[in-house]
């Protein structure tokens, strides 16, 4: 959210979140306010290199273009500071000076030439090869050139190169020389050699420009090299762009307003495989270990203060590998023993509840969006007023037509929910059914108990929390306004108690804190209800097999508008490019001339055989990637490098497992009777680059184990002291089996078996050294081969 923003009067606000200069996500717009609230999450990979992560707050304009109030520019490196909490960040003014973002490719080298006259004089070469990763200037891609200066205090010598039409990343490979030395004339002794003060203070200044032809030009970035770090050698290097020395330097003082935000950012070294094959190892046996508290992955969550941290990477990692469903059953088999009645069952937060929640957001994604996305459409884009307490209700407003929209809707969401057993997903079938014969082993005089295992997290943390939050789980693109809000909490409420009711041994409409919502209830056929509660949880927790997903509705997997090329033509322009609305179910990729019109084109999913990036050098746009399929290849373009990645990896996903996938393709277009990058003159040329994913994934999930692993190995190492705590505690007990004369220093801890313990720390210490000297090695050849300047 934001507050105090400017000008000092009621606006429409919305904020975007930026890459450097290039936008990939936007918040709704918040109408009429000067402390906007957005209440939005993004969750995203960044796929390529970047400087600074940015916010922009925009003033909504109808007839004009939107006015950037402010912004928050948060360097990489800086990152790590802010993340994991909440902070007020002050807006900072726009300033088009600080707006930069790329790269450019340098060679900088200073030679000694001899004269005609036999004197020696240095000469500085600047060969500018490349740019990469220029901002777009109003949605279109610039059209760069670079001004190449040699800077001193009595002297700046500039040169210009070409301008390069409509690209982000140009190609100049132009040469520039510069005299360093004092002329001819200068008589001083020391005119064979250059002198100590000019070569202190003589710089290399690149600037990158976008010609505006009829209009001013715009800055794009700028470096600056001194030249005395040339004296004994040339330097070839990828220089990330700057921002001028005054950028973001404004004479205003004004106090633009300030937006708080929550980031959580994490950044990898991913070594190869191989050297993470003892963690994994240790980590993937943790179900076999007896007791599990004694387990790698079990030490994991106890000596990370953030439960989540561990839980997230544990179970990415134990899901690609086919360990969850037994680790799961291990871990909540050990929450029970702490249990001492049934109705406060898988109610904490705990490893088991943690690892169960998590798992349900990676596997029941799909399954949350066949079931719950038609109907939270209905709510969100048709809103029925539904407030039902008294004190909330505003003038006008008939509080028996409140309560029959929200029954309505309450039915419409139970009726969906006790329905969708056949799409539920087996792994979540296959661990319900271990809580609930956990949970009739642990308390078996009470019947209802082995519902109400399965109750607390399908229904519970599920369900309700998915229609309270659609956004979150991508259900909705943006955070509901106020009065929707309102509506989803009134059905998530009610969706809690009817999923409650199965595993109730009688009514409880008495325990209701409020009034209304108990007279709600009163409508409701209770025994009718408890029934399809019980037969609904009765599949989700069986293992027998389900009937085949063909028969069963297409899962819808993504939608968004996207650019594509029109097929079949020859021509290249500006209209070979139409904006469609765009589709990806389970089934078939269709495309749209807009949402909600029947498909203009339809690829059945069976059909498509490769899926990958299109270079920009096809039709000089960024963010584009092709579909490969029986007939001519289909062009797309994204709005951003997120939305593009995301798109290639949501068709990848669900076509890996096609029989006909191609293992070679064309990066570039065929154009003019060629393909551009192998220059085949035959359309139906094998394709000359190996294709990104040829081999058949086992998992409609993606996840890297490798990239898992390290995250563990970096929260083992972060929380190095507590290893070393938790070894010293386990010393203590084995040694000393009477009272514990200092339970402060390890009563934190959960110590069944104090030698399995120990022996399983020593473990994980030792690899998490060895993995330690890996990443020093690593770290000592990247800098021995990085050059100055260099990225």
């Amino acid at each position: 959210d934001a507050k105090h923003l400017v000008p000092n009067k009621m606006r429409d606000f919305f904020c975007t979140i930026n890459l450097d200069q290039e936008e990939v996500f936007r918040t709704q717009v918040v109408e009429k306010s000067l402390s906007p609230y957005f209440g939005e999450e993004f969750y995203f990979e960044i796929p390529r290199t970047f400087q600074w992560l940015s916010f922009y707050i925009y003033d909504k304009s109808v007839l004009q273009k939107d006015l950037r109030i402010g912004k928050v520019s948060i360097k990489k490196e800086d990152l790590c500071n802010y993340t994991g909490k909440e902070n007020w960040f002050m807006l900072q003014p726009v300033d088009s000076n600080s707006e930069v973002q790329g790269k450019v490719h340098l060679e900088l080298k200073l030679n000694e030439l001899i004269t005609d006259n036999g004197s020696v004089c240095q000469q500085l070469v600047v060969h500018i090869k490349e740019c990469h990763g220029l901002p777009l200037i109003n949605g279109q891609n610039c059209d760069p050139y670079a001004t190449v200066s040699l800077v001193g205090p009595s002297r700046n010598d500039q040169k210009k190169t070409k301008v390069k039409k409509k690209t982000s990343n140009p190609q100049f490979n132009e040469t520039f020389y510069f005299e360093v030395t004092r002329s001819s004339s200068y008589t001083k002794k020391s005119q064979f050699q250059v002198e100590e003060e000019d070569i202190e203070k003589l710089e290399v200044r690149v600037d990158l420009w976008n010609n505006g032809n009829l209009v001013q030009d715009i800055f794009l970035g700028e470096i600056k090299v001194p030249v005395k770090v040339l004296r004994n050698d040339s330097f070839q290097a990828w220089y990330l762009l700057q921002p001028r020395e005054n950028g973001n330097k404004s004479s205003k003082t004004d106090d633009l307003g300030s937006l708080r935000l929550n980031i959580c950012y994490t950044e990898d070294c991913v070594l190869p495989s191989e050297y993470y094959t003892s963690l994994r190892n240790l980590l993937l046996k943790s179900s076999d270990v007896q007791p599990i508290s004694a387990s790698a992955a079990y030490i994991l969550s106890e000596v990370c203060r953030d439960k989540y941290d561990a839980v997230l990477p544990l179970v990415r990692l134990l899901l690609h590998h086919h360990k969850l469903v037994p680790f799961v059953a291990a871990v909540a088999e050990l929450d029970l023993k702490d249990t001492q009645e049934a109705n406060t069952i898988f109610r904490g937060n705990s490893l088991a509840t943690r690892c169960v929640d998590e798992m349900m957001k990676i596997v029941g994604k799909h399954y949350l969006k066949v079931t719950l996305k038609p109907v939270l459409d209905e709510i969100c884009e048709s809103p029925k007023p539904c407030e039902i307490d008294p004190i909330k209700l505003r003038e006008g407003d008939n509080v028996e037509i409140n309560m029959e929209n929200l029954r309505y809707y309450v039915d419409k969401v139970f009726r969906e929910i006790v329905r969708s057993s056949i799409s539920c997903p087996t792994l979540m079938c296959d661990v319900f059914y271990s809580l609930r014969h956990l949970a009739a082993k642990r308390f078996p005089n009470d019947p209802h108990v082995q519902y109400s295992a399965v109750s607390s997290f399908v229904f519970l943390r599920f369900f309700a929390v998915a229609v309270v939050s659609p956004h979150t789980f991508h259900l909705r693109p943006h955070h509901p306004d106020a009065q929707t809000c309102r509506t989803l909490t009134l059905i998530s409420k009610a969706i809690q108690t009817l999923g409650s009711w199965g595993s109730l041994t009688k009514s409880k409409l008495s325990s209701f804190k409020e009034t209304f919502m108990c007279e709600f209830f009163k409508t409701f056929q209770e025994e009718k209800f408890t029934e399809s509660v019980k037969k609904f949880l009765d599949d989700v927790s069986s293992t027998e097999s389900k009937e085949p997903s063909g028969v069963s509705e297409p899962v819808h997997l993504k939608e968004g508008e996207m650019y594509k090329r029109a097929q079949g033509r020859t021509r290249i322009g500006k209209k070979n490019f139409k904006k469609r609305w765009f589709c990806l179910t389970s089934r078939e990729f269709t495309y749209h001339k807009q949402q909600d019109k029947e498909p203009i084109f339809t690829i059945p999913i069976k059909n498509i055989l490769a899926v990958e990036k299109l270079d920009e050098s096809s039709f000089n746009k960024k963010n584009m990637f092709q579909v490969l399929h029986g007939e001519k290849p289909l062009y797309i373009q994204a709005n951003n490098c997120v939305e593009a990645s995301e798109w290639i990896e949501a068709l990848c996903r669900v076509t890996r497992c096609n029989q006909k996938r191609l293992s070679f393709y064309h990066p570039s277009a065929f154009l003019n009777g060629n393909w551009l990058c192998c220059k085949a003159t035959t359309e139906s040329t094998e394709g000359c680059a190996r294709c990104t994913a040829d081999v058949p994934a086992d998992t409609q999930i993606e996840i890297d184990g490798d990239r898992e692993t390290e995250r563990i190995y970096s929260l083992f190492t972060i929380n190095r002291s507590k290893l070393q705590k938790l070894e010293e505690a386990c010393g203590s007990i084995a040694v000393y089996q009477g009272p514990r004369k200092e339970p402060d220093d390890y009563s934190n801890f959960t110590i069944e078996d104090s030698v399995a313990t120990f022996h399983t720390l020593q473990q994980i210490i030792d690899i998490v050294e060895k993995l330690n000297e890996s990443h020093e090695k690593y770290q000592k050849k990247r800098s021995s081969s990085a050059k100055y300047g260099s990225e």
